[in-house]
């Protein structure tokens, strides 16, 4: 331990006597200490600072893949939204053309009008989510009440496409009414069953609702008769014809062609005899047809 305190006895007193001999040498040695430690220093700190800034950058990244996710989510939604309500715009736009409204009265390419006096803020996600949920809600309501409707108007076409009430040659008129009449053949007074339709030979015969051809065929005074069942007790009957086009179970639609006009049977000229029949018993057309008293063009 002497020995030691010695030693350091004697290099101090070197030191001293080198300082005062040679203070210059002594100073650049402290400063060259001085600096290699500060540099020792900052090399730590920018290294710190360069892993805290790594850190950050993966966080912003991690946070906008994380918001790229939530975007992605509201595209995906907002498309199922735009399917949905392009789906109702061309169901509304065909029932609005199956009611018979007016061009214009529901036009569903036009963009409804909003407003409001209230400022505007930024709009939570969450808050943006609950409203595009609540919206599928109130889309997914009125899709079905849509197609209630849409089931509804259909029965209502298909029951009033079953019903005899068109005329069954086009643009004529009436030439002898249903009920009681003077015989055409001078032979008295004899009851009309159905109405007789002015037409030429060859003129197309149309069934007046749809149904199902129930007798095609030749009968005693009509001549070449089509009958068609209709459905709910209907049959409507068209004789005199010059031939018959359809044969018995044939499914036809309202205004398709069944027969050519003709006067075959007891027929004073070329006509359509027309008969409506409800639950066996015959009725008069007009009932149904309403007013056919149309000039032809």
């Amino acid at each position: 331990m002497n020995d030691m305190r010695g030693r350091a006895t004697q290099v101090a007193a070197k030191a001293r006597a080198l300082a005062v001999r040679k203070p210059l040498t002594v100073m650049t040695a402290v400063a060259v200490a001085s600096l290699c430690g500060g540099a020792a220093l900052n090399a730590a700190e920018i290294a710190r600072m360069h892993g805290v800034a790594s850190a950050n950058e993966r966080a912003i990244e991690d946070t906008r893949r994380e918001a790229q996710r939530e975007i992605n989510a509201l595209a995906a939604r907002m498309g199922e939204l735009q399917a949905q309500a392009n789906r109702l715009n061309a169901l509304g736009d065909r029932l609005a053309r199956g009611a018979g409204l007016e061009d214009g009265e529901f036009d569903f390419d036009r963009p409804v009008g909003q407003g409001g006096a209230e400022p505007a803020r930024d709009m939570p996600a969450r808050k943006l989510l609950g409203g595009m949920d609540a919206l599928d809600g109130d889309l997914a309501s009125s899709g079905q009440q849509l197609s209630v409707l849409e089931a509804l108007l259909f029965d209502r076409r298909i029951e009033r496409n079953a019903l005899p009430s068109r005329s069954p040659v086009a643009s004529s008129f009436v030439t002898s009414s249903y009920g009681y009449r003077a015989d055409p053949f001078g032979r008295g007074g004899q009851f009309h069953k159905g109405i007789d339709f002015d037409a030429r030979t060859g003129d197309r015969v149309m069934t007046v609702a749809d149904g199902v051809v129930s007798y095609s065929g030749v009968r005693s005074g009509y001549g070449n008769v089509v009958e068609v069942d209709h459905g709910n007790g209907y049959v409507t009957r068209y004789a005199h014809n010059s031939r018959n086009v359809v044969k018995v179970g044939d499914l036809v639609r309202v205004g398709d062609e069944i027969a050519k006009a003709g006067s075959t049977g007891r027929s004073t000229g070329a006509h359509v005899h027309f008969e409506v029949w409800e639950n066996g018993r015959v009725q008069n057309p007009r009932k149904f047809l309403g007013d056919m008293g149309v000039s032809r063009q």
